[in-house]
């Protein structure tokens, strides 16, 4: 096991009715906040007068900065750092998914900062001070609302660059499984598709013996999966709901983390994908994950019948544990079409047009190769492109 460091202050307001309680966590932190949000659902649904409710019963004052966007915006995230420093804004809420709190996120770092926030992101410079976050979470999917992480789209170049640092975590975050009820199928199914691979990346990992943290990953794989399938039976389920909302914060704050090291290779060429066609992540993911996996299974072959047999419950073949691992990815994209979601670029309408270009543009964290598990140049980045296709 890997040394490690362990930071999780965010704190967690977990259950129904649990947005009712915004306003009184705001207050501890300003009496002015910037209300940052996505489209029009939040006004549908009544979260958003209810949240509204909430801090003006506390005598909080609003501005207000909607339109976040999946994949967000930098453009919009520069227009908020300037609304804050205009308006004299010492706090974010940010009431959305994964794009609103990576947004308020990088809003947050932009304040302090003499330079251009993209700065951080192109890795020119690394924040040392941030105006706090707090989250009310509508979409079980990123773990943003207790991780170091935000990532953000440069529409110019198209760059989809992230960002990990302890003090951009937010200082609290509301969760209420009842809020995702309404979700479509379809987004529920990327959310899940993006936990899973948050625990896939450093559950596929060159540490060896970490059989503490290898159960830890592979009963949350486990409990996301069959909470899925009730999920889409029934998605009122507040329980299977639950599980899954639970699932994706210890998904991404660092816990399952801890004395390992992940790969990451999959979300850095997924950051093409999606940077190029605007693909949900997690739609990116379920069809990058399992094409990564094929590539580089036999290398460490051990690990990948591991993965079959305790996720997926396939029976290990000894004499020919190849087909063991084989059988695992079978199952997995099996399981993602049964959630409805591509597994192939074709499925998305993307063909191989620019399959050079996001090899190209992929981001290399070791210098000249992506990945920790197998070190994989730009020409295995542009083999997986194709066999993903």
């Amino acid at each position: 096991m890997e040394n490690f460091r362990f930071l999780s202050p965010t704190e967690i307001i977990f259950g129904r009715g649990t947005e009712n309680q915004v306003g009184e966590q705001v207050r501890k932190y300003a009496q002015k906040v910037l209300f940052h949000y996505g489209g029009g659902s939040i006004k549908r649904t009544g979260l958003y007068a209810r949240v509204m409710a909430s801090l003006a019963q506390q005598g909080i004052e609003i501005v207000e900065l909607g339109g976040v966007q999946p994949n967000p915006r930098l453009s919009l995230v520069r227009e908020g750092i300037e609304l804050c420093r205009r308006e004299g804004i010492t706090f974010i809420l940010a009431i959305g998914g994964g794009s609103v709190i990576d947004s308020a996120k990088a809003i947050g770092v932009g304040v302090p900062y003499d330079g251009d926030v993209w700065d951080f992101y192109a890795g020119k410079a690394v924040p040392q001070a941030t105006i706090p976050v707090g989250v009310v979470l509508t979409i079980a999917a990123a773990g943003s609302e207790a991780s170091k992480s935000s990532v953000i789209t440069n529409e110019d170049g198209w760059f989809k660059r992230g960002i990990n640092y302890d003090v951009i975590r937010p200082v609290f975050a509301i969760m209420n499984p009842e809020l995702t009820f309404t979700l479509p199928p379809y987004q529920t199914a990327c959310g899940v598709a993006d936990i899973m691979a948050h625990v896939m990346e450093r559950y596929f990992s060159p540490t060896p013996d970490i059989e503490l943290l290898d159960r830890l990953c592979e009963a949350t794989l486990k409990a996301v999966i069959s909470s899925a399938y009730r999920v889409m039976d029934n998605p009122a389920d507040y329980n299977a709901r639950a599980q899954i909302m639970r699932a994706g914060t210890i998904a991404h704050n660092d816990l399952l983390s801890t004395g390992r090291i992940g790969d990451w290779a999959s979300h850095q060429m997924e950051h093409e994908i999606s940077a190029m066609y605007d693909l949900a992540h997690g739609a990116g993911l379920a069809i990058i994950f399992p094409a990564w996996m094929k590539y580089v299974y036999k290398q460490h072959l051990d690990r990948f019948v591991q993965f079959a047999n305790r996720v997926w419950d396939v029976e290990v073949n000894f004499a020919h544990p190849e087909v063991t691992a084989l059988e695992g990815i079978r199952r997995l994209e099996r399981f993602f079409t049964d959630i409805g979601l591509p597994t192939r670029l074709s499925h998305a309408d993307i063909g191989s047009e620019h399959l050079d270009e996001m090899a190209a543009k992929c981001r290399m964290t070791n210098g000249d190769s992506v990945g920790q598990l197998v070190k994989l140049t730009r020409r295995d980045v542009l083999e997986i492109y194709k066999l993903a296709l």
